[in-house]
């Protein structure tokens, strides 16, 4: 982890600050992004001088190249890039408003896009670099029926994911692109979600921002391409499929 140079979308709270932390403690080097400014400068402020905030909205594609090009002109090249910007809905499927679609498209898929998208020609003038897109246990299973647009849209995430490693790894080998899906985290995401919703810090079993930090630090180390933040999550979503599939 010493020396890599790491681009963190989201780095203002949750995850995204506890990942920037992890990975400072570690001797990496954090490119800190986020529209919050002042909370991203004091999430910098804790990290030491390894960390170079950027505040920037990733869901312009503008801004996600400038996000690039500030960067390399810092730190002369980027190692990993991890898309961790995310915003839930509180809806269910029936009352769905294509506004409601367009925005957590924007959000949760778009703005993952743009950073692979801006980020390859560098990439690929290298011969290697690494992304890491945050998705969620509702990308695999359907199982909040008030969070059905955002699972749409990690599903769609995955599927980006995978498509993307599929083509770059044709003629880049070096180049990866690992998925990783936490269950309930203990952060605002639920208050910070469209039309409200439970504050998923009160949830049973959530996990901490922490320990979610960890595994991606990990799978920065180990380039999976896959992996799932809880024990059993693999097992769980197995199970899901093979229940659903079963003749009646």
């Amino acid at each position: 982890m010493r020396d890599k140079i790491v681009v963190i979308t989201g780095a203002s709270g949750g995850i995204g600050a506890a990942l920037a932390r992890v990975l400072a403690a570690r001797g990496a080097s954090v490119v800190l992004v986020a529209r919050r400014g002042d909370v991203l400068n004091s999430v910098a402020a804790e990290c030491g001088e390894r960390a170079f905030p950027i505040v920037a909205d990733v869901s312009r594609r503008d801004e996600v190249r400038r996000i690039v090009t500030e960067s390399i002109v810092r730190f002369g090249r980027i190692d990993v890039w991890v898309n961790n910007v995310g915003q839930g809905i509180s809806r269910v499927p029936s009352q769905l408003t294509g506004q409601d679609i367009d925005e957590i498209m924007q959000v949760n898929v778009k703005s993952a896009l743009y950073g692979m998208q801006e980020v390859l020609p560098h990439f690929k003038e290298r011969g290697e670099g690494h992304v890491v897109n945050v998705s969620s246990m509702l990308g695999r299973i359907p199982f909040a029926v008030i969070r059905s647009a955002y699972t749409g849209a990690k599903h769609f995430l995955n599927a980006l994911t995978a498509t993307f490693r599929e083509e770059v790894q044709q003629t880049h080998p070096g180049i990866q692109y690992s998925l990783v899906s936490p269950g309930v985290v203990s952060t605002e995401f639920g208050l910070n979600a469209r039309h409200g919703g439970p504050d998923s810090r009160s949830l049973p079993n959530a996990q901490s921002a922490e320990d979610v930090a960890g595994v991606i630090a990990g799978v920065i180390e180990t380039r999976r391409p896959d992996t799932y933040t809880r024990a059993g999550a693999r097992e769980r979503v197995a199970s899901y499929y093979a229940s659903v599939g079963e003749d009646p």
